[in-house]
């Protein structure tokens, strides 16, 4: 920061515990500017935008090939000050004081509040994301330029929670059932198999999954089922697939004597922050599975996948909205009668809706990669 511009930060006002939004919420806030001395202004703007970016490297003999896609959902930008008319691909809207009249490009010492409305598109779009090859992010970047100067910046990411449509997802109410016998070899004798069932596929953030199974244990040894909850990401470009999973979580059941059939029925809560399901995204999935086995000493474990989707939960607890300026003791230039810009009806978005990911046949896997803290 240079000696003239002290500090320039982009805050915005939470609608919700959480401190979340979906499609259609408005967001407002303000850029808090302190100036050591006058200021000679060439543009000073804030840009409302949401991207999805994918990238990795592989090394492929002595050449080292960079797989990057990117899906671009919105850009709009606001000009409090503006030299002459934007470039780019932004939509661009130049906002007025309380008066109605424009802001003075030479500024005065000291510190001064520029406010700001943005409205979500009403689009489906995916949820925030934050992945080992790839990231979904939401943001606010004020931006302060000065002729000869580096231009001042913040940026602040916004957590966006997509409302998906529940009748786009086939199955996503229907049980799930599958079964798996057996034959055990070597140090243990007989067959093992289980019979399990599932209410449904789709569970919110907080509900219980209920598994329940039938398990049959003609073998000469104990066995435990178990219960396991992973993730299993993708992310797509250049025609190339990278695959990362992880185990979430995990459930032992009870000890099953041998020569011995039972109904067992385990409950696993799935945590309230546990990211939802991406599938509305084409170039990240984001999915979940839940693994069912049966832990038999020195044999392999028979096992069963489900596909599980996580629902974000139904309601947020609204929160009192604060007052807009509170806190700063400075007088806000602010213009009641200002528009509220993002909406679908007033400003365009950048892209079209998004193409659902393509088959993961089509692509080749390659192995997990370190994490995503590239800037890019």
């Amino acid at each position: 920061m240079s000696s003239t511009v002290k500090n320039i930060t982009v805050h915005y006002n939470p609608i919700n515990e959480a401190n979340t939004f979906t499609k259609g919420d408005i967001v407002s806030g303000h850029i808090a500017l302190e100036l050591a001395k006058e200021c000679h202004v060439e543009s000073l703007s804030i840009k409302f935008k949401g991207k999805a970016e994918v990238m990795w490297t592989e090394r492929h003999g002595q050449t080292t090939v960079v797989y990057h896609s990117k899906d671009k959902y919105f850009s709009i930008k606001q000009f409090f000050i503006r030299k002459e008319e934007g470039q780019g691909d932004d939509f661009q809207v130049l906002l007025t004081d309380q008066e109605g009249c424009a802001y003075r490009n030479v500024i005065a010492p000291g510190h001064h509040i520029y406010p700001f409305t943005f409205q979500f598109p009403t689009k489906d779009m995916p949820s925030s994301f934050h992945g080992s090859a790839g990231k979904i992010v939401y943001s606010l970047e004020a931006r302060l330029s000065r002729s000869m100067r580096i231009d001042s910046k913040d940026t602040t990411k916004i957590t966006f929670v997509s409302k998906p449509d529940l009748s786009s997802i086939p199955g996503l109410m229907t049980p799930q059932h599958d079964s798996k016998d057996k034959k055990m070899k070597f140090f243990t004798s007989g067959t093992v198999g289980m019979d399990v069932s599932l209410e449904k596929m789709g569970y919110q953030q907080g509900e219980g999954i209920k598994v329940i199974a039938l398990i049959q244990n003609d073998s000469s040894r104990d066995i435990k089922p178990k219960y396991c909850v992973y993730k299993k990401h993708s992310f797509f470009a250049n025609k190339k697939r990278r695959l990362h999973t992880k185990d979430l979580f995990k459930e032992v059941g009870q000890p099953i004597p041998p020569s011995t059939h039972q109904r067992v029925t385990q409950v696993l809560t799935i945590p309230a922050d546990l990211e939802p399901s991406i599938l509305n995204c084409s170039i990240i999935k984001a999915e979940y599975r839940l693994r069912v086995y049966l832990d038999v000493k020195y044999a392999s474990d028979p096992e069963i996948k489900f596909p599980i989707v996580i629902l974000p939960a139904s309601e947020v607890p609204a929160m009192d909205q604060p007052p807009a300026y509170a806190g700063f003791g400075y007088e806000a230039s602010w213009n009641p009668n200002q528009p509220i810009w993002g909406a679908a009806a007033q400003a365009p978005v950048a892209s079209q809706p998004a193409e659902p990911p393509p088959p993961y046949g089509q692509y080749g896997l390659y192995p997990t990669m370190s994490d995503f803290n590239k800037k890019y």
